[in-house]
C-alpha cells in the first residue's frame, strides 16, 4: 500500500483516479489546488510516496508546484497529468523534477501503470537514500574509529609499528621512531628495512610474515640497538590477519626494558656482592663452634653447650641462606656454568636421601621409592638436580608430621620424566599456594612457626627447572599432605 495524493481541479478526474487507486488497496487523498495539497504534504512531509500533478490549475499551476514539492520532499515521485501535454512543457517538467507523463483522457489500466512505474521507482529511490545514510553513518563510523585508534596509539609510551604484506611501514607512533632512531618523514610506505638498522629486529618481522598457518603466534625476543650507550628492547611480533585468516601484516610492539636490565643487574651484583662478603666469616665462626662443641668444654659446662649449639644452628642457617641467594644470583644473571651429563633420577633420589637421613630420622620420617622399569635418563647437570633434589625432599621432611611418610615416584610422561614426592604433612593453603615459588615467600602459620627456612628453596627449584624447559607443580591439601612435581624433558 503506498501513500498518494491526486492534485487536480477537475472533480471527475481526482474522484476517478481516487476510486481506482483505492480499489488496489492504496491510501488515496485529493485536492482541488496547489494551497490544499502543499498543505497536506508539509504535515505528512515524508510519508506521500506519489503525488499525480495537474499542469494547469487555477492559481499555483503544476509546474510551478513541483519546486514546492522538491522543497518539502526531494524523494517524493511526481506525474504530471495533462490533457495539453507538449514537448517543452514535459522539458520543463522534468527539469523540476516530475517523473512521468500521464495524458488526458486515460483508462484505469493506463492509470494503474503509471503508478506502478512511479512506485518502483519511488522504492529505488528509498532504498537509495537509506544506502546512503548507512554509507555516511559507516564513513563517520570508520573515520572515528581511525581517530580514536590514532589518539591511543600516538598516546602509548610503547613503541608500536605496523607493516603489510609486502613489508612496508603502514603505521607508526612516536615512540617506535624515538626507541628506533628513525626520521618519521622517511618511513610511512617505505620497507621496514630502509627505516630500521637492527637485523634481530628485521628476522623477527620476516619471521611473522613467513607464518603460513592461520593461526595467531606472537614471538618476543629482547634486542639490543644504539652504538653509544646500548639500548634493550622487549621485541613482541606478531602477523595481522583477517577473518578468513588471510595474512594482512605484522604488527610489532616495542618496550624500552634498558633501565629494568641495570636494576637487575645492579640487584644481582649487590647480592653476590654480600653474599660473597657474608660467607667467609660465617664460615668461620661455624667452624669455631663446631670445634668448640666437640672439645672436653662442651661436655663440663651443660648451658655453655646447649648456647653454643644453638649459635651453631643459626649460623648452619644464615650459611643456607647466603648460599641460596647466591645460586639464586647466578641464576638471575645466567651465570651458571651447567656440565650436562645423562642422569639416573632414581640414583640421585637416593643419594639426596643418604644425605637428608639423620634429618628424616629425627622426625621419625619414612621414604617409599617407586620407579617405573626402563626409566630414561635426562640430560642435565649432576649439581642442579641435587640441589633441585634435596629442596623438594628437605621441605618434605621439614613439613611432615612427626612419624610420617614419604612416597617419592617415578615414571616417564610423554617425552618427560615425572618426579612427583608426596607427604603426609602439614599441608599447603589454597591462598598461598599461588605464591608458593615467590622469592622469600613463607607460609606463616602456627604449624610452620618453629620451622627454620630462608624462603628461597622452591624458588631456585623452578627457576633451575624451567632452565631445562620443564616445570613444577604444587598439589595440596590443608592436613592432609603435599605432592610436589618436577617435570623435566627425558633424553631422547
Amino acid at each position: 500500500m503506498a501513500n498518494i495524493l491526486v492534485v487536480d481541479d477537475e472533480y471527475g478526474v481526482r474522484e476517478g483516479c481516487r476510486r481506482v487507486l483505492a480499489l488496489e488497496g492504496h491510501s488515496v487523498q485529493a485536492a482541488e489546488s496547489a494551497e490544499p495539497a502543499l498543505s497536506f504534504l508539509e504535515q505528512q512531509r515524508g510519508e506521500v510516496d506519489l503525488v499525480l500533478l495537474d499542469v494547469k490549475m487555477p492559481g499555483m499551476s503544476g509546474l510551478d508546484m513541483l519546486n514546492a514539492i522538491q522543497q518539502l520532499d526531494a524523494d517524493v515521485v511526481t506525474v504530471m497529468v495533462t490533457g495539453y501535454a507538449t514537448l517543452e512543457t514535459a522539458i520543463e517538467a522534468t527539469k523540476r523534477g516530475a517523473y512521468d507523463f500521464l495524458p488526458k483522457p486515460f483508462t484505469p489500466d493506463e492509470l494503474l501503470g503509471k503508478v506502478a512505474k512511479a512506485l518502483e521507482r519511488r522504492a529505488l529511490l528509498r532504498e537509495a537514500r537509506q544506502l546512503r545514510e548507512e554509507r555516511e553513518h559507516r564513513l563517520l563510523e570508520i573515520a572515528t574509529e581511525k581517530s580514536r585508534l590514532r589518539t591511543i596509539i600516538n598516546c602509548m609510551a610503547d613503541g608500536v609499528l605496523v607493516t603489510n604484506r609486502e613489508g612496508e611501514i603502514v603505521l607508526y607512533n612516536p615512540a617506535a621512531l624515538n626507541v628506533l632512531d628513525a626520521d618519521a618523514s622517511s618511513c610511512l610506505g617505505r620497507p621496514a628495512r630502509d627505516c630500521i638498522r637492527n637485523e634481530d629486529l628485521l628476522d623477527l618481522i620476516d619471521a611473522a610474515l613467513a607464518q603460513s598457518e592461520p593461526s595467531y603466534h606472537m614471538v618476543g625476543q629482547e634486542i639490543t640497538i644504539g652504538q653509544g650507550p646500548p639500548r634493550v628492547l622487549m621485541a613482541n611480533v606478531a602477523p595481522v590477519r583477517d577473518d578468513p585468516g588471510q595474512l594482512l601484516g605484522a604488527v610489532v610492539v616495542l618496550r624500552d626494558i634498558s633501565r629494568l636490565k641495570e636494576l637487575e643487574r645492579a640487584k644481582s651484583q649487590f647480592v653476590r656482592m654480600v653474599s660473597h662478603e657474608l660467607r667467609a666469616p660465617l664460615g668461620a665462626i661455624h667452624g669455631y663452634l663446631d670445634l668448640v662443641l666437640s672439645s672436653s668444654l662442651a661436655s663440663e659446662h651443660t648451658n655453655e653447650a646447649a648456647m653454643l649449639s644453638r649459635a651453631r644452628d643459626r649460623a648452619e642457617a644464615l650459611l643456607s641462606l647466603v648460599d641460596d641467594l647466591l645460586n639464586l644470583s647466578a641464576l638471575e644473571a645466567g651465570a651458571v656454568a651447567r656440565h650436562l651429563e645423562p642422569l639416573a633420577l632414581g640414583t640421585l633420589v637416593e643419594e639426596c636421601w643418604e644425605l637428608l637421613r639423620i634429618k628424616a630420622e629425627e622426625r621419625k620420617v619414612t621414604m617409599t621409592q617407586c620407579v617405573e622399569p626402563n626409566l630414561p635418563a635426562v640430560i642435565a647437570d649432576r649439581e642442579e638436580m641435587l640441589r633441585v633434589l634435596t629442596n623438594v625432599l628437605s621441605n618434605a621432611i621439614k613439613y611432615n608430621r612427626y612419624g610420617g611418610a614419604i612416597t617419592v615416584s617415578l615414571r616417564r610422561e610423554g617425552p618427560y620424566v615425572r618426579l612427583e614426592v608426596a607427604d603426609t604433612g602439614i599441608g599447603i593453603p589454597k591462598a598461598a599456594q599461588e605464591h608458593l615459588f615467590d622469592e622469600f615467600y613463607r607460609v606463616k602459620s602456627r604449624e610452620t612457626r618453629e620451622i627454620t627456612g630462608t624462603g628461597l628453596g622452591l624458588s631456585i627449584v623452578k627457576r633451575t627447572v624451567e632452565a631445562y624447559g620443564g616445570r613444577v607443580e604444587v598439589v595440596s591439601e590443608p592436613g592432609v599432605g603435599s605432592t610436589f612435581s618436577v617435570i623435566i624433558p627425558a633424553q631422547q
